[in-house]
This record gives C-alpha cells, structure tokens and sequence, in this order.
C-alpha cells in the first residue's frame, strides 16, 4: 500500500487537531457553569479521543467510541437535561474552598504525572506489522475475541448512562 502523497506534512498536524479538540474539550466540559456546555465539552473531547483511536491503529474503538459516547451518553445526558427542572441552582457562597480546589489540582496532576511517566517509560510492546483491513469479519472476530472486554465495558457505561437518565426523569416536572 503506497503512503498518501505528503502524508509527513498533513499527519502531525490532524493528530495535533485531536489533540487540541480532547484538551479543549475536557477544559469546557470540567470549567463551565451551564451543564448543556459541559455535554458539549464531552462530545467534542469524545471526538478527539476517538481521532486518538484512530491514530492508534484502532478504527473499531474509535467508530464505538463515536457511536457510544457522542451518539448515545451525551443524547442521554441532553435528554436527562431536557426532563429535568429548567433553573439551574446557583452557587452557594463558600461551596467551593481554596485548599479542596489545590488539593483537587495535586491530585489531578499527580494522576496525570503517574500516567505520563508510564506512558513513556513503560516496557511496550512493538505494534503488530501486520494491520487488519478492517473487514467485516475481521471487526465480528475482534469484537468477541481480542476487543470483548472494551466493547462490553462500553456496553455497561451505555447502561448505567441510561439507567441515569430514567432515573433523573423519573421525578418529571413540577409546576409551582
């Protein structure tokens, strides 16, 4: 298979674009006020992480994680915020104290500190040379063989999202 024609010049910059767009979108999704942006956030970093699927020889999980994350738990949600009241409550002085947000801060970059030095210090195994096609025979014995456990734990995040939802909907409005 002959590469794409300056695929040197356009690959760094798509896996930046994915990058950017996981980054951004967690930034909005932990750092906004108003929920139905935060559900925004998550689809747009659930976008990027899939393109870091995608990137990482993974179509299958890229195009399951599209299809879960974006099609299924961020509609959820944005039902679950349809059913729900229509005010959002507002923030109650002294809610959120210094030392809870510093210690919330360590702990975040500790995690992501951990996670950076396995990343790159961690004994890896090579990639596979040879690559699937991508075929649907090739996705059906993937997906009850070497990828069952993702899509199953894909399956029961999907439940528990929905389970949520009926549950959040279930008190319906309240007229006043």
């Amino acid at each position: 298979m002959t590469p794409f024609p300056a695929s040197e010049y356009v690959v760094l910059p798509i896996f930046i674009l994915f990058l950017g767009a996981t980054l951004a979108g967690a930034l909005i999704a932990v750092f906004t006020k108003w929920i139905i942006r935060s559900v925004c956030g998550l689809a747009l970093a659930s976008v990027g992480l899939a393109g870091m699927f995608y990137f990482l020889n993974s179509p299958f999980l890229a195009v399951i994680h599209i299809l879960i994350y974006i099609g299924a738990v961020c509609i959820t949600i944005i039902f679950a915020i349809m059913l729900a009241e229509p005010d959002e409550p507002t923030d109650a002085p002294g809610q959120h104290s210094l030392s809870w947000t510093l210690g919330a801060a360590a702990a975040a970059g500790g995690v992501f500190l951990a996670l950076a030095l396995l990343g790159l210090k961690g004994d890896w195994p090579a990639p596979p040379k040879q690559v699937s096609d991508g075929s649907v025979e090739n996705i059906g014995v993937a997906l009850l063989t070497s990828q069952s456990l993702a899509f199953l734990t894909i399956a029961l995040v999907l439940l528990v999202a929905i389970l949520g939802a009926i549950a959040i909907a279930r008190k319906g409005r309240h007229m006043e």
